[in-house]
């Protein structure tokens, strides 16, 4: 039976990387990286140093492969993320069948933590449900960006007593601040929909590229630091061709 491991290996520093995840990277006979295209080859690099650094298994190969495009959401998102979903779980079970032998391990290099919006489990288990190919699986947890974007503001990510909501730019736009937490950490926004809450006293900690030379974070009230943190989000995108932030979103005491 092939193994599969679904390795989270951090925020974006290389030191984020785990005892366990280091280990597991080393049980692999193949590496799977895969590629976004000439606008986030920052993204595969750093897959790469994480190898070049950790693995020091000296039958261990990579493979890399590409990542199709998602589609500009039209009349559903739901049905453009199934489509696209789709069309990598078949390049997944290509992979999986034809660079793992029977006995062997491959290994999924996973930004953040696999289980926290990333949908590399959810992709796998349709590869699953289709019954070509066969294999275990295993995930080893990572760092994730909230967890990245607390420390980098030397915060909390809860108060006293209460509860903390993680949501998505598209569910902030449509609902607002959510009325049963007062902190909500939004991830997957790239629209700046901080910008379109009523409350312009709330206290949002922003963070992009955390963890990583390149990292940016500002803080504030909303009212004063929203415009602030779209000019620099917009001149980071356009510098380097990509962006991945998050913010933590607060009510007033």
């Amino acid at each position: 039976m092939r193994k599969l491991l679904v390795i989270g290996i951090g925020a974006g520093n290389p030191d984020h990387m785990t005892v366990q995840a280091i280990a597991s990277l080393n049980r692999a006979d193949v590496l799977f990286i895969p590629d976004k295209g000439t606008d986030k080859t920052d993204l595969a690099d750093l897959r790469r140093g994480i190898c070049d650094r950790f693995v020091t298994n000296p039958a261990s190969r990579r493979v890399e492969f590409d990542v199709p495009v998602r589609a500009e959401p039209t009349s559903s998102y739901r049905s453009t993320v199934d489509d696209w979903h789709e069309a990598i779980a078949a390049i997944y079970e290509g992979l999986i069948r034809d660079e793992i032998s029977g006995g062997g391990c491959g290994a999924f290099l996973i930004w953040g933590d696999p289980s926290l919006y990333d949908s590399a489990l959810r992709i796998l288990e349709r590869v699953r449900l289709r019954g070509n190919v066969a294999f275990d699986l295993e995930v080893i947890p990572g760092i994730t960006a909230v967890q990245a974007l607390a420390a980098s503001h030397k915060t909390a990510l809860n108060r006293i007593g209460d509860p903390v909501l993680i949501t998505t730019g598209r569910r902030l736009t449509e609902e607002g601040m959510p009325d049963n937490a007062g902190s909500a950490v939004v991830m997957l926004d790239g629209k700046c929909a901080f910008n379109t809450l009523a409350d312009q006293d709330l206290f949002i900690q922003w963070g992009a590229y955390l963890g990583t030379p390149d990292e940016i974070i500002i803080s504030g009230r909303l009212g004063n630091v929203g415009a602030e943190i779209e000019k620099r989000r917009d001149e980071a995108r356009r510098k380097k061709g990509w962006i991945m932030d998050t913010y933590l979103l607060r009510k007033p005491e």
